[in-house]
């Protein structure tokens, strides 16, 4: 398994890209394999958050109107 030194991160209280772990770990997410996938980190955290919600809320009313008559 390969150590986090030799991949990119993203800093989030910077904004910036670093390779290998320079900042603490709450500072930082990752890791990427490349400089540019580091740097798209915002974009791909809110396409990820959004698609969680969407699958919570779907698992949240997977059965909405189907137990009315199961009781």
């Amino acid at each position: 398994m390969s150590n986090g030194d030799d991949k990119y991160w993203y800093n989030l209280e910077t904004g910036q890209v670093e390779f290998g772990m320079i900042s603490p770990s709450v500072d930082r997410v990752g890791p990427f394999d490349t400089e540019a996938d580091a740097a798209r980190a915002p974009e791909t955290l809110k396409e990820r958050a959004r698609a969680w919600a969407e699958e919570e809320a779907a698992d949240e009313s997977w059965d909405s109107g189907t137990s009315k008559g199961a009781e």
